[in-house]
């Protein structure tokens, strides 16, 4: 690839990710997430993009669970795309934020019934005696909530990591990968595109 013709990281990625949905079996917007506790402890697990506001990365889960403590400690975090089928790979680092409240008020309101049920039952990321009180509590809000209008819990909502870098990379023969990284310059929406060795 030219790295000339790169002029918004943004938009080559959403090319990929767009030739990604055509070939990934399943979940191609699925993004490997780190984060660190303020001790320095990492922690990595996957997500699922949901999508780019603004240039934020954005993805929901309890504000209350591991990650979330994590990202309201640091502010930081790192995302991976992985594509198989492509032998592509694309990484983020950058500073994670909370989204608006209408932000994920419409997207918790987009979800199946049972998926807004499913936010209201699960204490995420907490010591669960057992398999059947979880579905007791899934039984429990049902009951509350037994019409289509279920509110979002405050507890639960969207992050947007907004990146201060990308790095694009995609498979070589002999593991002579082609590998770029491309960081903001001090002008607004402008990014600087470098090849590193593989």
């Amino acid at each position: 690839m030219e790295l000339e013709k790169i002029v918004d990281p943004i938009q080559l990625f959403k090319k990929w990710l767009s030739e990604a949905e055509k070939k990934e079996i399943r979940d191609p917007n699925a993004m490997q997430l780190a984060t660190v506790s303020k001790d320095g402890m990492p922690s990595v697990r996957t997500v699922l993009l949901k999508d780019i506001i603004d240039g934020d990365f954005v993805f929901y889960t309890n504000y209350e669970s591991r990650k979330s403590r994590e990202i309201i400690q640091t502010g930081k975090g790192a995302i991976c795309f992985y594509w198989k089928s492509l032998n592509r790979q694309v990484r983020l680092v950058g500073n994670l934020e909370k989204v608006s409240d209408e932000v994920s008020d419409k997207y918790y309101q987009s979800r199946s019934k049972g998926s807004r049920i499913g936010a209201w039952a699960s204490k995420q990321s907490r010591e669960l005696e057992s398999r059947e009180h979880l579905m007791q509590q899934v039984k429990s809000f049902e009951e509350k909530y037994n019409d289509n209008d279920i509110p979002r819990p405050s507890f639960w909502g969207g992050f947007g990591l907004k990146p201060e870098e990308f790095e694009f990379w995609e498979d070589g023969d002999f593991r002579l990968h082609d590998r770029f990284i491309l960081k903001p310059t001090n002008v607004k929406s402008e990014w600087i595109a470098k090849r590193h060795y593989p």
